[in-house]
């Protein structure tokens, strides 16, 4: 039977390396500590913002010095946990972390509504003015747009002291997913076992062996259905936990809440999901071409990532190589500092080992080199997370190398971009460099695989989360019959007449997303994302000048210092159209036109 290693079986280089934030656990130790007492010194300010600038900004100066030691703590916590869910010593640490995040929340929530109550056109004529608080001009700009939602001091404390407690659900759901569910093994035609995991379940759906795909994708799906009612009452604790904030803070819903905030229009939601609904066609299309490229009679949701060529092989060290020639039109420095964290500041924690957790993520914080989790598995696939991993590292890297930490956080509407962005460049330049046809089909295979995540999956998420809150919002129940039906029945409206729709399977696609559905409103900004990044690459692989400086200038070093709608129109591109939407939808027809003519030359 094929295995996956145990932890300690993975060779240092390719696993991330946490002792560069801390050389030791009693270093996180003393940080902790000293964390505390920097929380605990947040209580002199209370009362007394009022007295003036200068005050103002010791207290945010004090409050960006928390926000750091808190994320390089929780940083390093999770950096254990991630790669070994089992481990419970690693467990504790992240609650520890969770708890200091909740105590730092609850302490500095006074900050907001005493800066209110000193009026927003007095705070803006002060940071004009004050050398001490210029810096935090769009910050408070920010704040008074968010006024009407921000509440008392006493309100504000209790909202953040329930950050911990609330964020059960998904741990509980994290826990069952992760380090809980025991897989089947899948067999493939020759009678061989293969161990599904979280690490292991992508290399084995799009393996070409169709009985292993078909046995790994079932077997899969039911780990999850055995344990679906335990997973839909995580959820459904998760949604009313939306509810609840967005009504406490006097929003008209819970997606109000999770946009408005942040300063993105609701016609940004609902023109994405308009667009994709009708752009289905295009995905119906190109399930019958799929279909006839494979030859079978019919095609089932395991067949919607078989190989269509013989799978390129591509190492770890290759997609390092490739992924840093693709993204040279950023320029040598862009290329030096991501090849120096992969190949010598171990950013990255490349390979499945048991009980790490499911996907990919980029992490950190200001102080600490952005990290990336993963499991890389030697295929264009694993190159291609790579990349789109890499451009989050790299934005975050600009990003808190050029602003303050009150800008260090961008917000997910920005960060898909800049994943999105790096696997377009690098999918151009594999198109340009690898012509013979199988490759070429391979290329379009890891597109339209990145695509079918982010412009099928991620909005059909988003019109199943957007029906479930409204559920709840008027009081109706969320259970797993519920949710299956649902889910069962948008992701028929995706595939069509064209797939076989395995219902009870299908149905459990909401269960298999341990962490997505419980960040409000969170998935449809991979959706954007790609738009956005699709429109921003053109010209710069079109060779306009000035683009690669823009991008880089107007984007990633701007981190969350203005408004992210203003951010991406400097950039080059506007969101509040659906016309990126479109276009992008016209880049993915293109490649089922091309993988058309591929298939039919064959012929």
């Amino acid at each position: 039977m094929q295995t996956v290693k145990e932890r300690s079986a993975i060779p240092d280089q390719y696993k991330w390396d946490p002792y560069s934030i801390f050389p030791s656990q009693e270093a996180w130790e003393a940080a902790i500590t000293e964390t505390d007492a920097l929380i605990a010194s947040a209580a002199q300010f209370r009362g007394r913002l009022h007295e003036g600038p200068q005050v103002i900004g010791e207290f945010l100066a004090l409050s960006e010095d928390i926000l750091r030691n808190v994320g390089q703590i929780t940083v390093f916590a999770t950096m254990f946990y991630t790669v070994d869910t089992n481990d419970r010593e690693a467990s504790a640490m992240r609650d520890r972390a969770i708890g200091l995040q909740a105590r730092a929340s609850a302490a500095l929530a006074f900050g907001e509504p005493e800066l209110l109550a000193i009026g927003g056109d007095q705070l803006l004529a002060w940071a004009e003015r004050d050398e001490h608080l210029n810096t935090y001009y769009h910050y408070f700009e920010r704040l008074i747009a968010r006024a009407a939602h921000i509440r008392s001091a006493e309100v504000e404390e209790l909202l953040g002291q329930v950050r911990d407690p609330f964020a059960a659900a998904s741990a509980v759901h994290g826990v069952l997913a992760n380090a809980e569910l025991r897989f089947p093994p899948a067999y493939d035609s020759n009678g061989e076992a293969h161990e599904i995991t979280q690490g292991t379940i992508n290399a084995l759906i799009t393996h070409p062996d169709r009985t292993l795909r078909k046995n790994a994708w079932e077997g899969y799906a039911d780990a999850h259905i055995a344990v679906e009612n335990t997973m839909a009452q995580c959820l459904a604790a998760g949604v009313k936990q939306n509810v609840f904030i967005a009504r406490a803070r006097r929003y008209a819903s819970a997606l109000e809440a999770a946009l408005k905030p942040n300063f993105i229009p609701l016609e940004v939601f609902h023109n994405l999901i308009a667009t994709f609904e009708r752009h289905l066609p295009i995905w119906h299309r190109y399930w019958r071409v799929r279909r006839a490229a494979l030859g079978v009679d019919e095609l089932h949701v395991y067949d919607t990532k078989a190989p269509l060529a013989t799978p390129l092989v591509v190492p770890y060290e290759q997609a390092i190589d490739w992924i840093c020639e693709g993204m040279a039109p950023l320029g040598q420095e862009y290329v030096q500092i991501m090849r120096r964290g992969l190949r010598e500041q171990r950013w990255v924690d490349v390979y499945p080992n048991r009980g790490k957790r499911a996907g990919a993520f980029s992490t950190g914080a200001p102080g600490t080199h952005p990290f990336i989790m993963m499991s890389y598995n030697d295929d264009i696939f694993g190159l291609s997370t790579l990349a789109h991993e890499l451009g989050h590292s790299m934005h975050s890297y600009y990003t808190r190398r050029t602003q303050p930490v009150i800008y260090t956080n961008y917000g997910l509407f920005l960060a898909e971009v800049a994943s999105n962005f790096n696997q377009a460049l690098v999918r151009d330049y594999l198109f340009k460099t690898l012509t013979d046809r199988n490759a070429q089909i391979a290329i379009i295979e890891e597109a339209m695989s990145n695509f079918h995540r982010y412009f099928f999956i991620m909005p059909t998420l988003a019109r199943f989360e957007l029906a479930i809150h409204q559920r709840a919002e008027r009081g109706q129940p969320l259970t797993a019959t519920i949710f299956n039906d649902l889910m069962a029945d948008l992701f028929a409206e995706g595939y069509g007449t064209e797939v076989v729709v395995d219902r009870a399977r299908v149905g459990n696609t909401w269960a298999q997303f341990s962490t997505h559905l419980y960040a409000n409103f969170y998935v449809y900004q991979y959706a954007t994302g790609i738009a956005g990044a699709h429109a921003l690459a053109e010209p710069i692989i079109a060779g306009e000048s000035g683009a690669a400086e823009r991008y880089i200038n107007e984007f990633l070093k701007a981190g969350g210092s203005r408004f992210p709608l203003d951010i991406l129109r400097r950039a080059g591109v506007d969101l509040a159209s659906p016309e990126p939407v479109e276009r992008t939808f016209a880049v993915m027809a293109s490649y089922v036109d091309r993988l058309e003519q591929l298939v039919a030359s064959a012929d």
